[in-house]
């Protein structure tokens, strides 16, 4: 859209594609270990029914070992995964935002040449950092949970089918926290080398809500349409720091990339 002083252009959107790609691969590895971990507990839960540990204390360290060997096998898997799991998500997102903001600019009639700048790399080196961490944590998490659960039904001497039931229960809340992990990082990510790369070129950016989500940030959908400099964000009152788009949880605002010709940088910086 061309006003007087300027050209508002698209704005970049982050890859529903490439966030679901990303989530069945956790989900796929989730859903092996919570299978792998409920069939293990069954089979001792069988085997040493919890009613019986007044009697004998062996049925508690039988639990004890398989959990320790469990942990250790699905810790392991998740952190052999982890690191070419989180460079692949943010070198594809890096090329896909690259190309989606080039091809909108070519449409404005603007031809850049990106290249991987020391800005750019050190975005990516931080996400694939934090989304290792974040990989490496959903395994912690279930498998301490899970240990909790198990020991506090031993003492209730519960039975294996309202063990199943919590099992299932924390293999729901687990895919759901890798769900949300997903489409978190994916906004960041995106928004993220966006706002880098509309800064080295010296555009501005206008600020989109995504219009989503049941309680919508007030101050949010209150700055829709309003111009920020990207090298520094927005100043969001509600948080009160400099945020850019996506960056907040489950925030899928967008920034709108803006050229006023005079100030167009026609190279990568």
């Amino acid at each position: 859209m061309k006003r007087k002083d300027r050209i508002v252009l698209p704005a970049v959107r982050p890859s529903a594609a490439i966030e679901a790609a990303y989530q069945r691969r956790i989900d796929q590895f989730i859903r092996e270990m919570h299978k792998d971990v409920s069939a293990h507990l069954r089979l001792d839960w069988r085997r040493n029914p919890p009613a019986t540990v007044a009697q004998d204390a062996s049925p508690v360290e039988d639990i004890v070992s398989t959990l320790g060997m469990l942990s250790r096998k699905w810790l392991a898997k998740f952190d052999a995964l982890a690191p070419a799991m989180a460079g692949y998500f943010a070198q594809s997102v890096h090329d896909r935002s690259d190309r989606q903001l080039h091809n909108i600019l070519k449409r404005g009639g603007f031809t850049v040449a990106f290249q991987m700048t020391p800005e750019q790399r050190s975005i990516l080196h931080a996400t694939v950092a934090e989304n290792v961490s974040l990989i490496r944590s959903i395994p912690q998490q279930y498998l301490t949970e899970v240990e909790g659960m198990v020991m506090r039904s031993v003492v209730a001497g519960r039975d294996v089918g309202t063990l199943t039931q919590e099992l299932q229960d924390r293999y729901g809340i687990t895919r759901r926290r890798a769900a949300f992990i997903s489409i978190d990082q994916n906004n960041k990510l995106t928004g993220a080398l966006q706002a880098n790369r509309q800064a080295s070129l010296g555009l501005q950016s206008e600020w989109l809500h995504s219009g989503g989500g049941k309680v919508p940030r007030p101050t949010h959908v209150k700055n829709s349409g309003h111009l920020y400099d990207p090298a520094i964000g927005w100043l969001d009152p509600a948080v009160g720091k400099r945020i850019w788009p996506g960056q907040l949880p489950r925030c899928r605002c967008v920034g709108k990339t803006v050229v006023f010709p005079g100030r167009f940088v026609a190279k990568a910086a």
